[in-house]
């Protein structure tokens, strides 16, 4: 076989495509994984849902999890606008497993460990490897990809399946005009570090806060290594934007918002570098076209809230290698393989989508919901923790008699068909 055909070329190197690419490696395929970055890279997305670790455990990853020395994470905890705090939800009173002790990571030397453990299990993975185009046979399927080497080389590859890992990149929904936004999820976040800032005692040191501003907003403050803190808000782009759209200005003008967060960053000293993302909750039309199947955030992001990002592309890299090799012993790589992949993992992001759609809901509070319904506490726990076998009806009929839960959306699901594809700006080589 020429060095430059495999079974599978994974695009992205985060969690979904180091997932994707392990596990179709431990299958026995020939992988290839492409990185555009070198790694390690920087990325948000830091605290991980405690059923994450199913997925590590799989990838086999635990002990060296252990080894980091991550921020433990045993709950998470809502405080409103004047320091009042919720009771936590702390996972392991529901369930006291290793899976309710999860972690708070620095994405960096996270993503790096998933990329190391794929190249130990046999992934060939390279980085500063930018993927330029698609490679396509005479029906319009994808047989491959041309990339550019950080020395500006151009090399083709081909497999008789890609997975598009590329995170919000999202490359081949992009070059297909497949992104679709969430009727409703509009926000934007702005985000920095701080080091020195308070951090609470015990059980509570590791948490995770969700500290709420006006009309829905909402800072996260998630506690690092060696005394860091990432600390963002999430609000809709009018709110921040209202006076002014100095990053810095208005970062400041939020912490006075919320006395738990004055409180907290009341000492030590904010790093001075400021990140922002805009209207990030999107799903993608399709979840594959002949040739070619979208995995993690480069098929859909949700929403920050419930810290679902990471959980969901470990999810979905597990997923889709599942249906990835099962196209490779049938030979057969038509979208339509992929339909039930895309179906399954549709149910996953609208069981989140309902809870991200309640929190945002002026009616809703989750002291509101416990008080009135305190029986469904264990499945909204069940929720929070990424324990997607369950339908959730009970907690969800709860939940609508206070917040109007969102309309199943269409897209994502169906594979696209030939003639959809691939526009002729994207014929290849």
């Amino acid at each position: 076989m020429s060095s430059n055909h495999y079974d599978t070329i994974v695009i992205g190197g985060g969690p979904a495509g180091c997932a994707t690419a392990t596990l179709l490696t431990e299958k026995g395929h020939r992988v290839l994984l492409l990185e555009k970055s070198k790694v390690p890279r920087y990325h948000i997305g830091e605290s991980l849902m405690p059923f994450c670790w199913y997925s590590l455990e799989r990838l086999g990853v635990l002990p060296e999890m252990q080894r980091l020395g991550f921020v433990q994470k045993l709950s998470v905890q809502f405080v409103n606008q004047d320091g009042q705090q919720s009771r936590p939800f702390y996972f392991f009173q529901h369930n006291d497993h290793p899976s309710s002790y999860s972690w708070q990571v620095e994405r960096s030397r996270f993503d790096e460990m998933l990329w190391k453990n794929a190249i130990s299990k046999g992934v060939v993975a390279i980085d500063e490897t930018k993927v330029l185009r698609t490679l396509h046979d005479e029906t319009g399927g994808v047989i491959g990809v041309c990339a550019e080497n950080a020395e500006g080389d151009e090399a083709c590859f081909h497999a008789p399946i890609t997975v598009d890992c590329t995170g919000r990149d999202s490359f081949w929904l992009s070059k297909n005009q497949w992104k679709m936004r969430d009727p409703e999820l509009n926000k934007i976040a702005v985000w920095t570090y701080w080091k020195g800032a308070k951090r609470d005692t015990g059980l509570d040191a590791g948490s995770t806060t969700v500290a709420y501003l006006p009309g829905k907003g909402w800072f996260w403050y998630i506690p690092l290594t060696n005394d860091i803190v990432s600390v963002g808000i999430v609000a809709e782009r009018d709110y921040l934007y209202r006076d002014t759209r100095d990053i810095g200005t208005i970062f400041n003008r939020e912490i006075q918002n919320n006395a738990w967060i004055q409180d907290h960053l009341s000492i030590g000293e904010s790093l001075g570098e400021y990140w922002v993302t805009g209207e990030f909750s999107y799903r993608s039309k399709h979840c594959a076209a002949d040739g070619i199947v979208l995995a993690g955030d480069a098929f859909a992001f949700l929403d920050p809230v419930f810290s679902s990002g990471v959980f969901l592309a470990l999810k979905s890299g597990e997923m889709v290698a599942e249906a990835v090799d099962q196209a490779l012993k049938k030979g057969v790589f038509t979208a339509d393989q992929f339909d039930a992949y895309g179906t399954e993992l549709c149910s996953h992001i609208e069981t989140m989508r309902k809870i991200v759609y309640a929190f945002y809901d002026d009616n809703f509070s989750f002291g509101k919901l416990i008080k009135s319904n305190p029986e469904v506490r264990g499945n909204l726990t069940d929720c929070l923790i990424g324990d997607m076998k369950q339908k959730f009806q009970n907690l969800f009929d709860a939940i609508s008699n206070i917040a109007t839960l969102p309309v199943e959306i269409d897209y994502g699901k169906t594979g696209a068909r030939n003639q959809e594809q691939v526009p002729p700006t994207l014929a290849g080589v």
